[in-house]
Formats: structure tokens, C-alpha cells, sequence
């Protein structure tokens, strides 16, 4: 599994960004080229505690990235749901507020 870490990322909209260009190089994907969706993950007491992001491939084949809020990295996963790659956030969403992740969405 690959694993790195990325300081460059301050937003949503940077993350978001940076999952979907890393999920479309990695599995060989044009860019611009898929739909994408995203979810925000949030526990039983309604808090967001990270989002999913899904490129919806060719032939329904999707691919997904999940963001934890707490620890600020990223699991990216292939169309069979193995891991193969993490990245650690130094600066990055983690310090906007849920309200602030749910408007830019």
C-alpha cells in the first residue's frame, strides 16, 4: 500500500480535487471524463466525521476514496474495495467547521 503524506491541501474543494485527479491517474482514468459523487459520513450524534468520494467508472465499475476527519487522511480504494493507498493531511480540512464542509459540497 502506498502511503504519503500532502500539505498542500487547505479546503474541501482542494480535497476534493486531489481525490478525484489521484483516482482517475491511478486507475488509468480520463479526467473530466466520469461523474463523481460525494457523502458526508457522520455519527449517530449527527457530527461529520469524515465524506466519501465515488468516481463512477466505465461499465459501473466505481472507485472511492474515504476522508477521515479525525486523524486527516484519506483511504483510497479500487473497484474490488482493497485499500491500496493512505494519504496523511498536514494542513487541510480538518480545521473547518462541519457547517463549512456541508456549504462547499
Amino acid at each position: 500500500m502506498v502511503s504519503n503524506n500532502i500539505s498542500s491541501i487547505k479546503t474541501v474543494e482542494e480535497l476534493q480535487k486531489y481525490v478525484y485527479a489521484t483516482l482517475c491517474s491511478d486507475h488509468e482514468l480520463l479526467t473530466d471524463a466520469f461523474p463523481t459523487s460525494e457523502t458526508e459520513i457522520r455519527r449517530n450524534n449527527g457530527d461529520v466525521c469524515g465524506m466519501m468520494f465515488c468516481v463512477h467508472g466505465p461499465r459501473t465499475v466505481n472507485f472511492t476514496a474515504i476522508w477521515e476527519r479525525q486523524k486527516n487522511r484519506v483511504f483510497f480504494y479500487g473497484p474490488r474495495g482493497e485499500r491500496y493507498r493512505q494519504t496523511t493531511l498536514d494542513d487541510s480540512p480538518l480545521a473547518l467547521e462541519p457547517s463549512e464542509i456541508a456549504s462547499e459540497t
